[in-house]
């Protein structure tokens, strides 16, 4: 039996990949219901019912994604008389964010000790870009129980491929693989679209003609444009890169891995965000670097 049917489904967390995703459940779902700072008149056309405040949410629904920052923000609307754990209806709790592992299995252990049960925990982040939430193909890395990681998935399939990678934290750990290639690559594309300019190289037939070989990566592909023309308007933060290789760093210290890349990549993004870029889109590894050691860097 289709569980997710029967299903009502909340998310909490309607920034850019959160938004696309409320549209997909909403879809699938006939409603999904909401809570936001401000109205959300755009969701509410798409088929979203808004509340006033998390307990409103959790007042109907049976699962909540949250697509929120980080753990700060979750125990923000988790805690309070209008917080998530205001009511008293079972709750599964799909944490989208990219967070530490250890800290979302403490969120966990303290949420099922504080509610008999009754609150459960799925950890649920994604891999895809905006682009992919529009799209509904994000790649869903997901730990928890196994009942649990399949009405998990059952509830996003709409929005992408929700795979269960073993135990709670286990989706956060795969998230933290996922963006230390990431950032091992953007940061490669920058460098090398800085030596490539730097040698008087077409910039946009180098990048087509190396996007055909090894050097191809979906990575590339979006970001080709902007490392080309040198555009780093925000679209995936750098500053969350480095937060994500923060959690990078723990899952390596947790299991006694003596990284290489891991610390130069953190020292690089960290550096970004000392220059004042850190809200600019992760293609600013090229500007960073093409900067790097000359005047201060001014964003534009």
């Amino acid at each position: 039996m289709n569980q997710a049917a029967h299903t009502v489904v909340g998310v909490i967390g309607l920034g850019a990949m959160g938004a696309p995703m409320a549209r997909h459940l909403a879809r699938a779902h006939g409603a999904v219901h909401i809570a936001a700072r401000r109205p959300r008149p755009d969701l509410v056309s798409d088929g979203a019912v808004q509340h006033d405040d998390p307990a409103g949410v959790a007042a109907v629904a049976d699962v909540v994604l949250l697509m929120l920052p980080d753990l700060p923000e979750i125990e923000e609307v988790l805690a309070g008389e209008r917080g998530l754990l205001a009511g008293d209806r079972p709750l599964l709790l799909l944490i989208g964010s990219t967070s530490s592992a250890p800290g979302v299995r403490a969120l966990a252990d303290r949420l099922d000790r504080e509610t008999a049960g009754r609150v459960r925990v799925v950890d649920a982040p994604v891999s895809g870009g905006e682009d992919g939430a529009i799209a509904g193909t994000l790649s869903i890395m997901m730990g928890g129980t196994e009942s649990e990681c399949a009405r998990a998935a059952e509830v996003l399939a709409p929005c992408g491929t929700p795979v269960r990678l073993g135990p709670l934290g286990a989706g956060e750990v795969a998230k933290a693989c996922n963006q230390l290639v990431v950032a091992a690559t953007i940061a490669a594309l920058g460098e090398a679209t800085v030596l490539a300019d730097r040698s008087g190289i077409d910039l946009a037939a180098m990048w087509d003609l190396l996007g055909g070989g090894y050097a191809s990566s979906r990575l590339l592909a979006t970001r080709k444009d902007k490392l080309v023309t040198g555009d780093d308007a925000p679209s995936g933060m750098a500053k969350y890169l480095a937060k994500d290789l923060r959690s990078a760093t723990e899952v390596a210290r947790a299991t006694g891995t003596e990284a290489m890349l891991l610390p130069a990549l953190l020292a690089e993004f960290e550096a970004i965000i000392e220059a004042g870029l850190g809200d600019r889109d992760m293609a600013v590894t090229r500007r960073f670097i093409a900067e790097r050691g000359r005047a201060p860097i001014t964003p534009e």
